[in-house]
């Protein structure tokens, strides 16, 4: 019995640029006819479209070539507080620079939801896109595809070809580690966020960097899923036992889980137990005690956000990668531990 043949994968632009020696940016150039180019690049790289016989996507071909002015955004768990934050800064961006934004929310992560959403953004003619989308396996869907805009994407962790913009989640995490064990902290467990989330990555291999950098003891983490609901169930089970003296929390939400659950505990803190959020949600300040936290820059992060798209129309090759250092916010939910 014979099976069926191996299916062939379509050429992509990024095959594109890496066989014509460019930039996926270039290519897109090309794509659009951009007047900057050299005579010489654009024949090289439709030399090689020809040898791939490669055609642009669904996509791609929807493609209003009119001026728009408008910036669109490809968003999943546009409800988050990182991604609805980042929304807002961009709008913000976009507006001051005379530029509309369309977002399109993906239904679903595979392969038909994310060119659809896509399909959706070109057909109302953007300019130029930006990726929100914090799981892992969209960016390995939009690698297939061939997106003939500038692009970038946000906390993609180095995945995509255009430009990328985040807040460094791994020092930022760092940072509230370091922060514990400078306390004195030795026993210290760390709440993830969900497995497939390329922050909730980022904040734990910074949290288990730091805790190896200085030779602390690690526990593994325990997986959650941003919200204050699992924050609170975890504390139940955790300060029934309570063989730890702080926590570090991948979000805020969680953080104020395990607050609640700490008081119903009987717990004083920071007395009896250390904690530590990330993000700085505008009611981190006012949780009780108020949160020690990391922040986020989201209004800065919108600003290079559209200024790097700008950039891109404009014909100039963006700088490739840019990474916002986070502040560590100390406030009243930490201090040293005294048992």
């Amino acid at each position: 019995m014979t099976g069926k043949p191996p299916k062939v994968r379509a050429p992509s632009i990024r095959d594109v640029a890496r066989l014509a020696g460019v930039s996926h940016q270039t290519v897109s150039r090309v794509l659009n006819n951009h007047p900057s180019l050299r005579d010489s690049t654009r024949a090289k790289v439709l030399q090689v479209m020809e040898d791939l016989q490669y055609q642009p996507n669904r996509a791609a071909r929807a493609l209003s070539r009119g001026r728009s002015r408008t910036i669109g955004i490809l968003t999943a768990q546009s409800s988050e507080y990182g991604p609805a934050s980042s929304i807002a800064a961009i709008q913000e961006a976009a507006q001051e620079a005379g530029y509309y934004v369309n977002t399109a929310n993906l239904a679903a992560d595979d392969h038909e939801s994310i060119e659809a959403a896509l399909v959706q953004l070109m057909l109302q003619g953007i300019e130029g896109l930006v990726v929100i989308a914090p799981q892992v396996r969209v960016f390995d869907v939009l690698e297939q595809l061939s997106i003939t805009v500038p692009y970038v994407s946000l906390q993609s962790g180095g995945r995509q070809d255009g430009h990328a913009l985040s807040v460094d989640q791994i020092a930022g995490a760092r940072l509230a580690t370091r922060h514990l064990i400078d306390l004195g902290h030795r026993r210290i467990y760390h709440l993830a966020g969900p497995q497939d989330w390329i922050e909730a990555e980022a904040r734990m291999r910074g949290f288990l960097d730091e805790m190896g950098a200085m030779d602390v003891p690690t526990t593994a983490p325990i997986l959650g899923d941003w919200t204050a609901d699992f924050g609170y169930y975890a504390g139940r089970e955790l300060f029934g036992r309570l063989d730890f003296t702080a926590i570090f929390s991948s979000n805020d939400q969680m953080a104020l889980g395990l607050m609640h659950a700490a008081r119903d505990a009987g717990l004083e803190l920071p007395r009896d137990v250390s904690i530590v959020g990330f993000d700085d949600i505008p009611e981190a300040a006012h949780f009780w005690p108020p949160l020690t936290t990391v922040r986020q820059d989201f209004a800065e992060l919108g600003r290079r956000c559209v200024a790097a798209l700008l950039e891109d129309l404009a014909g100039h090759e963006p700088v490739a990668e840019q990474s916002i250092m986070p502040r560590f916010i100390v406030r009243a939910s930490t201090a040293p531990p005294v048992r």
